[in-house]
């Protein structure tokens, strides 16, 4: 039996895109170390999604956009996300299990929905990872852009530092304007 594992990540920052992964872990290749990615170093989740990348049967990635978010809803994105990172599989699973406690409503596979999945079940620990580093990343590079804001430490989070940043300088293009923090700024500017 293929199972697939998904997880998203990004569900909670008031910036970026909201990043989905689909795993297949191959039984003949286990992965040591596969844990929450929020549970391991930057520097291992990297070590991990390198090693996931090549032994998986197969592995993708899914997104919804700030737009998308912004016009959907939080959930709807992360579920859009998850179908997307499904659809990318270059082989398709007979079941997936999905890190918490709702599934996407996709009447084209066996979902099944288990809170504390990143931590437990090897294939949703790997679409963590996979997820956690590309989001990361992205993060790092917007901070480039905008380093006033702070995104390569934080990631999109509502820390102190970042809704200092949104109060002092506004929100950039890659803000999401439908969480209250971000759209409290925007209506205090107009």
């Amino acid at each position: 039996m293929l199972i697939a594992g998904v997880d998203e990540v990004g569900r909670g920052p008031l910036a970026g895109a909201v990043v989905a992964a689909a795993v297949i872990l191959d039984p003949n290749q286990p992965i040591v170390g596969l844990n929450d990615s929020k549970k391991l170093t930057a520097k291992r989740r990297e070590q991990l999604a390198l090693e996931i990348r090549a032994k998986a049967l197969a592995w993708s990635l899914g997104r919804a956009e700030v737009a998308e978010i912004d016009e959907i809803n939080i959930l709807q994105a992360t579920f859009l996300a998850m179908q997307r990172a499904l659809q990318g599989l270059s082989i398709q699973p007979d079941l997936v299990k999905i890190d918490g406690n709702r599934c996407p409503e996709l009447p084209a596979y066996t979902m099944q929905a288990i809170v504390g999945g990143d931590a437990t079940v090897a294939e949703i620990s790997a679409a963590s990872i996979l997820a956690k580093v590309v989001r990361d990343a992205e993060l790092v590079e917007l901070d480039k852009t905008y380093p006033q804001y702070g995104f390569a430490k934080h990631k999109g989070y509502g820390t102190a530092q970042h809704l200092a940043a949104l109060q002092e300088f506004g929100a950039t293009p890659h803000h999401r304007t439908s969480f209250a923090p971000v759209r409290k700024v925007l209506e205090a500017g107009e």
